[in-house]
């Protein structure tokens, strides 16, 4: 199951890697301001729309974390980048195995997170990077969404309907990055 999510979202997570604004190669405060907005804009419907299933797990406080981190002091007077177009629908019609790829790219996000917090860290201090960070090591919670994955998505189909969730995420990230991107960076005086 792993290798069919990993294979069906290899391509996206590539282009996610090398867009962001935080895989520039000069990164400072603004990339940070803007990768939280960009995730915001992506998180927020998705934990809605989760919400509404008693049959996927419950993803953790990630906006509060996010929105923690944009209203720290060193973040103030910083103005918001052009937001991306509007959100994904997120579709009520979907079985609860669709929904366990959507929680894939959220709770694998976290991962990436942890290797962008040892990378920044210092360079972006004082500010604590609290999404970053997470709260501690990302691996434990990893290794118990992967065994309750396992549990709830068995056989052929349900794999592939979790593939599919999981494209959807990417896509739908993907999409408000490129709009962000379209949109161009903010003016000198807007920074």
């Amino acid at each position: 199951m792993l290798a069919a999510l990993r294979e069906a979202t290899a391509q996206r997570h590539a282009e996610l890697d090398a867009g962001t604004p935080l895989a520039a190669a000069e990164v400072d405060l603004r990339a940070y301001h803007d990768h939280l907005r960009l995730l915001e804009q992506w998180l927020a419907p998705i934990q809605d729309w989760i919400g509404r299933f008693d049959d996927a797990p419950r993803l953790p406080a990630y906006l509060d974390a996010i929105r923690e981190d944009l209203a720290h002091a060193a973040m103030a007077g910083m103005a918001d980048a052009p937001r991306g177009g509007p959100a994904a629908a997120w579709p009520a019609q979907c079985g609860p195995a669709w929904r366990w790829g959507v929680c894939y790219v959220v709770e694998g996000s976290q991962l990436g997170g942890a290797v962008l917090y040892k990378r920044l860290a210092e360079k972006l201090a004082p500010h604590p990077l609290g999404y970053l960070r997470g709260a501690g090591s990302p691996g434990p919670r990893w290794q118990q969404f992967i065994a309750a994955l396992r549990e709830h998505v068995v056989g052929a189909r349900d794999i592939a309907e979790a593939c599919e969730g999981a494209r959807h995420a990417f896509d739908s990230l993907i999409a408000l990055n490129r709009a962000r991107s379209a949109a161009g960076p903010l003016s000198q005086a807007g920074q």
